[in-house]
């Protein structure tokens, strides 16, 4: 078994748009941001921390065979799309889109006073071409439990939202001060700091920063304040 391989991305070290009404760092290439050595971590290839200004954001635009998940950390995003859905995403309530053979949607903030702050990321589907389709599930009771929570899988196991890739999932855990969590074991997993601080072995985290490791074993998390932090792991990298 190859040791694990532990990759440090700190908060600075992500590319910038600042255009106003929206202030987005990108952990992975995106748009007119491009480096050929940095397009993703196993299945995950976008992960925005966006911040989207009061009555801003993104108007109608179309995705095509893309499992686009969606975070949110404070304040409310509105969402409408051409399968006729529309919704308000709250922290706590995931939201999960499959583009499939195509799909339009708007992405709005739904206050005109405050500004929402959320995470989308998007993961390379199994299958193309499928239904577009919407599903959210409310998890904040699970959160309080503690621990890193299942939110996304391919396989839909202990009630997770179904994605159309069965070799990837997304865990979160709202950890407090000194609280461990244990980190899946697989073949590429990414950890991203919402908020908060952590400490992986020797590496102090802080919001925003990530950790991408390769072959990994079964490692532990501490928070060192309490901490929000978003798990993917992937079993496969996308073919390149």
């Amino acid at each position: 078994m190859p040791s694990t391989t532990i990759d440090v991305r700190p908060a600075d070290s992500r590319f910038h748009t600042d255009i106003g009404w929206l202030d987005s760092r990108h952990s992975f290439s995106f748009g007119h941001h491009y480096d050929g050595a940095n397009t993703g971590h196993g299945l995950l290839i976008v992960s925005n921390d966006d911040v989207v200004a009061p009555g801003g954001g993104f108007g109608t635009h179309g995705h095509r065979d893309m499992e686009i998940v969606t975070w949110v950390l404070e304040g409310e995003l509105e969402h409408r799309d051409s399968t006729g859905t529309f919704g308000v995403i709250y922290p706590g309530l995931a939201q999960r889109m499959s583009a499939g053979h195509g799909i339009q949607h708007s992405e709005m903030n739904h206050s005109k006073t405050e500004p929402v702050h959320f995470v989308q990321m998007w993961v390379v589907p199994d299958t193309a071409g499928v239904e577009p389709g919407y599903q959210q599930l409310d998890v904040n009771d699970r959160l309080a439990e503690g621990g890193l929570q299942l939110v996304a899988a391919g396989d839909g196991r202990d009630g997770a939202i179904h994605i159309h890739q069965r070799n990837a999932a997304m865990w979160v855990g709202r950890l407090t001060e000194g609280e461990q969590a244990a980190l899946p074991a697989a073949p590429f997993v990414h950890v991203f700091v919402a908020r908060g601080e952590v400490a992986l072995g020797d590496a102090a985290l802080r919001t925003g920063d990530a950790v991408r490791l390769t072959a990994a074993d079964a490692l532990t998390i501490t928070a060192t304040t309490a901490a929000e932090v978003i798990v993917w792991e992937s079993s496969q990298s996308v073919s390149r």
